[in-house]
């Protein structure tokens, strides 16, 4: 009789019992690997992607052209493989799906947090609110810096505009870990924040996103609501 014969039952009465925070990095894949390849030992494709790409974690984040070049990696199981993070970030952002008030900083923060989970491009997101906190809209701006080209001004004060928000927060994350905003972020912050005052909207904040955790601007003093009024 094979060693492995009941291995899958076995994976999944564990998962039951104790999660998957005890599981490796081998036999989690596995796991995962079940639900797209049936009646099959698993282990030794999982073993392939570990070779391949060296952690559980780049196994998820790679593409799936990437995913396809591994010896018996087909279109079904790079799509399950790919779906992953999104699932875990789509699952996040779904506790705030009730949310109608955003009352300070940090709940501002964590709810545009959750847009940047899993995510490996830099991005930005717009949020604005009403006079009574209200949630107006949350959305993205684009991929890329928010001093590039591809999220031009006009465009933040448009979209303001648009909603009719009196507050306006901003979030872009930092893929490569640091936490601490550019220069181009302080500037082009508070460039962002004349216009919108030449409209009457406030610029409340801007976060850094690392590692899923918002960072104010505010809090960390590059920022004040009063520099869009004095920058020229």
């Amino acid at each position: 009789m094979s060693i492995h014969t009941g291995h899958r039952q076995r994976l999944k009465d564990r998962f039951l019992k104790e999660g998957l925070d005890g599981f490796n990095e081998l036999n989690a894949l596995e796991l995962l690997l079940f639900y797209c390849i049936p009646q099959k030992d698993t282990n030794p494709l999982a073993h392939r992607l570990l070779d391949h790409f060296g952690s559980f974690y780049a196994v998820l984040n790679a593409s799936p052209q990437e995913l396809e070049k591994v010896e018996g990696v087909g279109p079904n199981i790079s799509t399950f493989l790919t779906l992953i993070p999104q699932v875990d970030r789509y699952y996040y952002k779904s506790q705030f799906k009730n949310v109608v008030y955003l009352n300070d900083h940090d709940q501002c923060g964590n709810y545009l947090a959750a847009n940047f989970r899993n995510q490996k491009n830099e991005m930005v997101y717009i949020l604005c609110l009403d006079a009574k906190c209200k949630l107006l809209c949350c959305t993205q701006l684009g991929e890329g810096s928010v001093n590039s080209a591809g999220v031009p001004i006009r465009k933040i004060v448009d979209i303001a505009m648009k909603y009719n928000a009196t507050t306006v927060y901003l979030a872009h994350n930092h893929p490569n870990g640091l936490s601490r905003p550019s220069a181009d972020d302080i500037e082009t912050t508070k460039r962002v924040a004349y216009a919108l005052s030449g409209v009457d909207i406030i610029l409340a904040d801007h976060f850094i996103v690392v590692d899923e955790k918002p960072i104010s601007m505010v809090k960390n003093g590059y920022y004040r609501q009063t520099d869009g009024m004095l920058w020229r």
